[in-house]
């Protein structure tokens, strides 16, 4: 089946690969080994640029490099969204017997990429562009998105999860249910040398 593969990026990352060594990750590979049968014909993958910290100087252009990878997959396309940062009141999770029990803080959060995926996943699913579409994320905001592909258009959506259990919710909408295995993140990786358009480049090397 023709298919489109839509993945969370930041769900995948902290999900499966995040403090293992497979952050390297080929996602071309992983997707035909998940879906051996079908004609993987395009990969969108939703992200926000990150900025650098004091505690990991290196966040940010390790993910340079990583996009980077990613762009030498033909078929791959990436849509960004942003991140937005409040100072906002939240509770102390362990406050003193006598103090305050809140402290005002710089909250930090990603937006945009689970919007920008369920409505590539509609948009794409009306204009006929899919036979069958593969969601990879665990993110629950995701489910009436899949239950209108499949249940409106009556379009195959399956649903993949980068953490060891998939969503309740999106187990009930999706047509089929994966997880992704640390024997699938191991045999998918890229080589260490890759080139590019701008030449040769290679795997950050704390990875």
């Amino acid at each position: 089946m023709r298919t489109f593969i839509y993945i969370d990026g930041f769900n995948l990352y902290y999900g499966a690969v995040r403090g293992t060594p497979y952050k390297w990750l080929d996602l071309d590979a992983l997707c035909r080994r998940l879906l051996p049968g079908d004609d993987v014909t395009r990969i969108k993958y939703f992200t926000a640029q990150v900025q650098s910290r004091e505690n990991d100087p290196g966040q940010a252009t390790r993910q340079q490099i990583y996009l980077r990878a990613l762009r030498t997959i033909p078929h791959l396309e990436i849509i960004y969204g942003h991140f937005l940062s409040n100072e906002v009141q939240m509770r102390l999770a362990n406050p003193p017997r006598h103090g305050p029990r809140t402290a005002r803080v710089i909250k930090t959060e990603e937006k945009g990429s689970d919007v920008n995926l369920a409505l590539h996943l509609l948009h794409d699913g009306h204009r006929g562009q899919y036979e069958q579409a593969v969601v990879i994320s665990n993110d629950s905001d995701l489910r009436l998105a899949i239950r209108l592909v499949t249940r409106d258009l009556r379009l195959s959506v399956g649903a993949v999860s980068p953490y060891k259990r998939l969503s309740q919710a999106l187990r009930q909408e999706a047509s089929f249910v994966r997880t992704i295995r640390e024997a699938a993140l191991r045999a998918c990786q890229f080589p260490t040398i890759l080139t590019d358009a701008n030449g040769q480049f290679h795997k950050p090397e704390s990875w």
